[in-house]
């Protein structure tokens, strides 16, 4: 059998999946970090006197340095690579989750919600550079579905750790961000143990390397600042994350008092509607990779594949329409996390865009980009929902309604800006 025909077949080697397993970690861990607050805002909004525009402020301070954070640590990790560069994220979140625990005003809140944010900004660059390090074109999309479900597996073991600490070990909450922050010193030393990329890594067989390495030669290595903020592609992407990152910060954010609002539940108590919620957009992040994988691999375009299953994951949003005139929560449940899996899906083929276009050493800067217009977009999302809670009393209609256009817009907006998804080849 020739190369070409060895690497046309998946290879019985699947150490590129011990990778994705210590990323769906990582992300975990990511997740904890930045949800824990969204779960303890109830009670802390009461013992601290926030109101629904203070709230606001705090997570659009996050959202700011999330933002901002991102242009920095994309730069960062082509730079220095995914191993350097994540490591150093997870360094600067770590500090900025502990920092929670020392923090008595809104003033001090925003200043920790500022450092997580920043270091929090490096977990997506760093995942889909790896995983274009790590997987061919035709399996990536594929591999970032299973770890951007991570980010609900972390949502869901948020309140769990935090009662284990709280009820079990008898821990105050600040004390609760200060032990918690454990997680990211553990996650850093198995980071900087055990990755590398494939050829220096020495645990992965020729057959699986040619696997890894089919896909054509770049014929170029990498494109700086200057160029790539020129190139329609680009903006592609970032547009696309513009509208719909808002959607899911939305959801990280605000759900918990949604639910506390509305339905009069503690989600940090009853954990069965968010574990629901939660395990439906794993489905789809997981089925949405798949699927644009799967057409890929039966011979359709990259854009033929990114756009078809993102138009369908945007179908799947539509039933948040409905969400706030129902009385029944469990069939809200239902309802938000089929929306959730929709966006889930939407994120995992989106993420795999840039790569698709894109040389590897250019991928975490063009992440930075769509980032920071994520990044941006949450937080005029974050403080537009806090003036519209305390303008109409707590109604989520508007808000609701204004999540189910975006992802056709943002899919339009692809369309427009790269028709073909085109590989850029010229610097």
């Amino acid at each position: 059998m020739t190369a070409t025909e060895t690497a046309s077949v998946q290879p019985a080697g699947r150490y590129r999946w011990t990778i994705i397993a210590l990323l769906f970690l990582a992300t975990t861990v990511n997740y904890i970090d930045r949800t824990m607050l969204g779960l303890l805002a109830p009670d802390l909004g009461k013992e601290l006197g926030w109101s629904e525009d203070d709230y606001g402020n705090i997570v659009t301070a996050f959202q700011a340095a999330y933002a901002l954070g991102f242009l920095f640590m994309g730069w960062l990790i082509d730079k220095f690579g995914p191993k350097i560069g994540y490591a150093i994220a997870i360094a600067i979140w770590t500090v900025g989750h502990i920092a929670h625990g020392f923090a008595s005003s809104v003033t001090s809140f925003m200043a920790a919600r500022v450092v997580l944010g920043v270091g929090e900004a490096g977990h997506f660059p760093s995942v889909v550079r790896a995983s274009s390090e790590w997987f061919p074109q035709k399996e990536r999309a594929y591999a970032i579905g299973w770890v951007n479900s991570a980010t609900t597996i972390g949502v869901i073991l948020t309140a769990p750790t935090i009662a284990l600490l709280m009820v079990s070990f008898g821990l105050d909450w600040r004390e609760t961000f200060i032990y918690s922050g454990l997680f990211g010193v553990v996650l850093l030393a198995m980071w900087w143990w055990h990755y590398s990329n494939p050829r220096e890594s020495g645990k992965v067989s020729e057959a699986e390397l040619a696997w890894i390495e089919h896909d054509p030669p770049e014929k170029i290595d990498q494109i700086g600042w200057s160029r790539l903020v020129r190139k329609r592609e680009a903006w592609a992407f970032a547009s696309a994350k513009f509208l719909t990152d808002p959607v899911w910060f939305l959801m990280l954010f605000w759900l918990p008092k949604y639910f506390s609002s509305t339905y009069d539940v503690d989600l940090k108590v009853v954990l069965l509607p968010m574990i629901i919620m939660y395990l439906l957009s794993d489905v789809g992040s997981i089925a949405g990779g798949w699927l644009s994988s799967r057409l890929i691999q039966k011979g359709r375009t990259p854009n033929f594949a990114r756009k078809v299953t993102m138009l369908l994951s945007g179908c799947c949003v539509l039933p948040l329409l409905f969400v706030t005139g129902i009385e029944n929560m469990w069939l809200a449940v239902v309802l938000i996390g089929i929306a959730l899996a929709g966006h889930q899906s939407f994120s995992s083929n989106l993420l795999s865009i840039p790569p698709d276009m894109f040389p590897k050493r250019a991928v975490g800067s063009a992440i930075g980009l769509g980032g920071f217009a994520g990044g941006v977009g949450g937080m005029i999302m974050a403080k537009s929902t806090g003036l519209v809670l305390d303008a109409t009393g707590g109604n989520y209609t508007l808000i609701f309604a204004a999540c189910t256009v975006v992802y056709f817009l943002a899919v339009l907006s692809i369309h427009l800006l790269s028709p073909r998804l085109a590989r850029v080849e010229e610097v």
